[in-house]
């Protein structure tokens, strides 16, 4: 029988493709493109993933020994600097093992134990959990329609 954890594992994994699939498919040009009048681009709506993957494995988590500068977040808007494909795809393949290897290490009492962040108040892990889930997918959402219809 498997755990919750593993259980909420395959979920986000099976959620995530939605994301990872695309990024397969793009290229560097691709990087730059937005749909007017969205202000953030392709890049940097990858870039967000990641860093937000990364905040929830240190804050959500607490994987103490994540490093993250959330510039996507601190900024709140495209400074245009995300056009380097191959950091980006390092990047989210890093934020998806960080938080991958703290959510592993989670029990089925974990999941219930509550936690709270200025940005959504207080939830239980599982809760929390189906915010990262959401937000990558939402994200990914954007990313097909900006990558499909937005222009350079």
């Amino acid at each position: 029988m498997k755990t919750q954890t593993q259980i909420l594992i395959q979920l986000w994994k099976e959620a995530r493709t939605r994301f990872t699939n695309q990024i397969e498919c793009m290229m560097e040009t691709d990087l730059p493109k937005k749909l007017e009048p969205s202000v953030n681009s392709v890049g940097f709506l990858i870039r967000h993933i990641g860093d937000v993957e990364l905040l929830f494995a240190k804050n959500v988590f607490g994987a103490t020994d994540v490093k993250v500068t959330a510039k996507t977040v601190i900024d709140k808007y495209d400074t245009g600097e995300w056009t380097n494909f191959g950091q980006l795809k390092d990047y989210v393949k890093y934020s998806f093992e960080t938080l991958q290897g703290i959510v592993e290490e989670q029990t089925d009492q974990d999941w219930i134990t509550e936690i709270s962040t200025k940005e959504f108040g207080t939830k239980t892990k599982a809760e929390a959990f189906g915010r990262i889930v959401s937000h990558t997918v939402y994200h990914a959402g954007q990313l097909a329609m900006i990558n499909k219809y937005g222009k350079i």
